[in-house]
């Protein structure tokens, strides 16, 4: 017998419309992925050390800062209360992140602290209404194809964006300020946050929960944990995960340092960032094609074997002209993009194998711990990055010397080298099979 209240699924425009929250988010992420560790030490020359370990430290915080939302959004299921969360916290958000970008009114360590205080303020923001956005994307559509149809979308928004910042942020700021460093980052900030708040505002306000979810969830953190813990599919998956964060962030959080000073072409660097950005659209539909043939975990194989065949060749083969460089990095991003879409394709897939294999219901967990995990990763990589940078003798704004290049070339290649093979020991490991559905697992 139908229904007497048959749901009403959202339209193509509702769905574009949440999607493009994605893009808002990415203009405060991608500035912190791709500028800040710059911004810390080129603009404010704050030495790679403090810089590095302070970048880390927030990166642990937002990740328990994730975790401790996620485990929240389990505890309180009204995805239309997730809406409210993005009204209200949208311009919050918008405020910390300007605030990370303030420059100190002095050197002295109480400055340092407060542009600290202001990066673990914009992080603990930013957990406090990405995590709810994510949940609420599963519950936008009870259809499988408007979620997947989400899911793109929002790949798509967060390229532009990405792409938007990495074109934008020093220009814009130039032109905004016509002053220093340190502050021609802070009137680019000043517009990504007027921006993203405005986007978050209409998209809480618009947001209407589409799909129920009635299956049993924990009564407890620690039943929660125990579930995720016991899913096998879910800790190698993240293992993977992890490493291969940890890769993509020393590659990436190397460029603009690569074009500086081993390129002497600055300007250059800042366009490998956009054109990796820009290809990342194109090869989204490449790589979904390429998993319908042969799935999710082969595809991170061939995708992390790729790149590490490409960083091994980067290493032997000392690259010196600024458009050869540019064309490495698209190449590799063509990879870590197919390696982000099989992790964030494989994500929901584990939440059906660990209620299969413990009885428990849990989403806000996954993705608060799949947070977690991958703000410890970046973290783990800042610091990777910043204590060789420095143990080679990295000192900004200044030539350096020939052994101090040598040693940020070396940990450009290698450290992320070592990483993607590390990923892929764990996504062999890893209990889902061939296919993308975890009704493909394969036998334990």
């Amino acid at each position: 017998m139908a229904s007497a209240n048959p749901v009403v699924g959202p339209t193509k425009g509702r769905l574009l419309l949440f999607a493009f929250g994605d893009f808002a988010f990415n203009l405060y992420w991608q500035s912190v992925m791709l500028f800040l560790l710059f911004y810390y030490t080129d603009a404010l020359e704050l030495p790679m050390k403090v810089a590095a370990t302070a970048y880390m430290v927030a990166s642990v915080w937002d990740g328990i800062a994730s975790f401790i939302v996620g485990v929240l959004v389990d505890r309180h299921r009204s995805a239309r209360g997730y809406g409210i969360v993005l009204t209200v916290g949208a311009i919050p958000l918008s405020l910390s992140f300007i605030l990370a970008y303030l420059p100190p009114s002095s050197s002295s360590w109480l400055g340092i602290g407060l542009v600290f205080g202001g990066h673990l303020l914009f992080r603990t923001a930013y957990a406090a209404i990405n995590v709810p956005y994510l949940a609420m994307s599963a519950r936008i559509s009870s259809d499988e194809r408007d979620r997947a149809l989400v899911a793109g979308l929002r790949m798509l928004f967060g390229t532009a964006a990405a792409v938007l910042v990495a074109l934008a942020t020093v220009p814009l700021g130039r032109w905004l300020t016509g002053s220093s460093a340190a502050e021609s980052f802070l009137g680019s900030a000043i517009v990504f946050a007027i921006l993203g708040a405005v986007i978050l505002l209409l998209v809480g306000a618009t947001f209407r929960e589409a799909a129920k979810v009635e299956r049993p969830y924990p009564t407890d953190v620690m039943t929660a944990l125990r579930s995720l813990v016991r899913n096998r599919a879910f800790v190698m998956l993240n293992a993977a995960m992890m490493a291969m964060i940890v890769a993509i962030t020393v590659l990436n959080k190397s460029v603009l340092y690569y074009f500086k000073y081993l390129l002497n072409d600055p300007d250059a660097g800042q366009l490998a960032l956009a054109s990796m950005g820009a290809v990342s659209g194109i090869a989204i539909p490449l790589w979904i094609l390429l998993e319908r043939v042969v799935g999710l975990r082969a595809l991170w194989l061939f995708a992390a074997g790729a790149g590490m065949v490409g960083l091994a060749i980067f290493a032997a083969v000392d690259i010196r002209g600024a458009a050869l460089m540019q064309w490495f990095l698209i190449a590799m991003q063509v990879l870590i993009v197919g390696l982000n879409f099989a992790f964030w394709a494989m994500l929901p897939n584990v939440i059906e194998y660990g209620e299969r294999e413990t009885g428990i219901h849990v989403e806000g967990t996954v993705f608060g711990m799949a947070a977690l995990l991958q703000r410890v990763a970046i973290g783990i990589a800042t610091a990777i990055l910043g204590w060789s940078f420095a143990s080679a003798g990295y000192v900004p704004n200044v030539q350096q010397a020939s052994d101090t290049l040598a040693g940020m070339r070396a940990t450009a290649a290698l450290a992320p080298l070592l990483f993607l093979g590390l990923s892929c020991v764990a996504m062999l490991a890893n209990p889902l099979g061939r296919g993308s559905s975890s009704k493909a697992a394969e036998p334990a």
